[in-house]
């Protein structure tokens, strides 16, 4: 992300007004290497490719902002791996962390990983380093300390269904879990702005809070999402859960969060005001019927419909539910940019 584009999020989160109106995408491995012509275990074992294909994204949607940038990451596998979970790659399909916990009683062997030394942190972050000089002489600074978030994390660990099942069987042991978890996140997220001091954002992905309730959430999640969003002092706190989201969206601002990612579960007009116009709101064109499987008039149309719901496009990023689908193509992603545009012309 360049200096510009980092002003730009800046002044939206601030709630003024941004002319044309931002639009903004997540970007990762899901989409970008087959998008960009190669498999995604190219993606994730070649830097060089790795780095064309984030370049070539930049230079192809120059109105977009693409968050976090140069997102450096082994899909799922990634916090997960440090743990010890076995980690399964395929040329062509999403990777994927075998769970770890298989009772509860292995919580006992459970250690907190060191993300300088452990599992793939220690590449997530040398990527970054041996490719940083050609990211700032193109302009660009790594901008995002990010992480799955510890439900997320857990889930993996224990596998989703079990942990949520002990939510309500074991509550003392799943706190337990989260209490690790989330140490471990906080050192891994204190790791990388250790090692780029140009970070200034956070963002951390959990679809696991969209399965529970108001409850549950406040006491499985809210407290430890917090911890992590305010732990490091940075100015974006950016929130990705692309499952429903009633039961977390009108704590979101208490929670430490000032920019959010949605699902489609729930329209953004209703969003502003559960969240009392206080969180910036990143999204929700359907992503997989819209963006990736719909026509251009398709496209164009939804974001109208979108732009007329809204009472405010303050605190808004025009984008899709949720992060980029896979095979989203290049003219849909284009007509998103180019519709938003227009309607910002007064």
């Amino acid at each position: 992300m360049n200096d510009r584009q980092w002003q730009t999020l800046q002044a939206v989160i601030r709630g003024e007004k941004v002319s044309p109106l931002p639009v903004a995408f997540i970007i990762d491995s899901p989409w970008l290497p087959k998008w960009a012509g190669m498999t995604i275990l190219d993606y994730y074992t070649s830097e060089e490719r790795w780095l064309g294909a984030n370049f070539t994204a930049i230079e192809s949607f120059p109105d977009c902002i693409f968050l976090p940038g140069f997102w450096s990451e082994y899909g799922m596998c990634t916090e997960p791996s440090a743990f010890g979970a076995k980690c399964l790659f395929y040329e062509n399909e999403f990777p994927f962390a075998d769970k770890l916990i298989q009772s509860l009683d292995d919580l006992d062997r459970l250690t907190t990983p060191d993300p300088r030394r452990d599992g793939l942190l220690p590449f997530v972050v040398k990527r970054l380093k041996h490719t940083l000089p050609r990211l700032e002489a193109a302009g660009h600074a790594v901008r995002f300390a990010v992480s799955r978030g510890p439900l997320n994390i857990a889930s993996f660990l224990m596998g989703t269904t079990e942990f949520l099942m002990e939510m309500k069987g074991s509550p003392d042991k799943v706190h337990r879990l989260l209490r690790l978890v989330t140490g471990f996140t906080a050192d891994w997220l204190a790791y990388q702005r250790e090692c780029f001091p140009t970070i200034d954002g956070v963002l951390l992905l959990d679809d696991i809070v969209g399965f529970i309730g108001e409850d549950d959430y406040r006491e499985f999640a809210q407290p430890y999402l917090k911890e992590l969003f305010t732990g490091l002092g940075v100015s974006v706190r950016f929130f990705h859960n692309d499952s429903p989201c009633t039961a977390s969206a009108p704590y979101l601002s208490d929670t430490g969060i000032n920019l959010y990612n949605m699902g489609i579960d729930v329209a953004l007009k209703d969003l502003q005001a559960w969240t009392d116009g206080t969180v910036v709101l990143m999204g929700n064109i359907p992503p997989r019927d819209v963006l990736a499987a719909g026509t251009p008039t398709d496209v164009e149309r939804a974001v109208e419909e979108q732009f007329r719901s809204l009472p405010d496009t303050r605190r808004i990023l025009f984008s899709c539910g949720g992060g980029m689908p896979p095979n989203a193509p290049t003219e849909n992603i284009r007509t998103l940019a180019a519709t938003v545009q227009r309607l910002s012309k007064p």
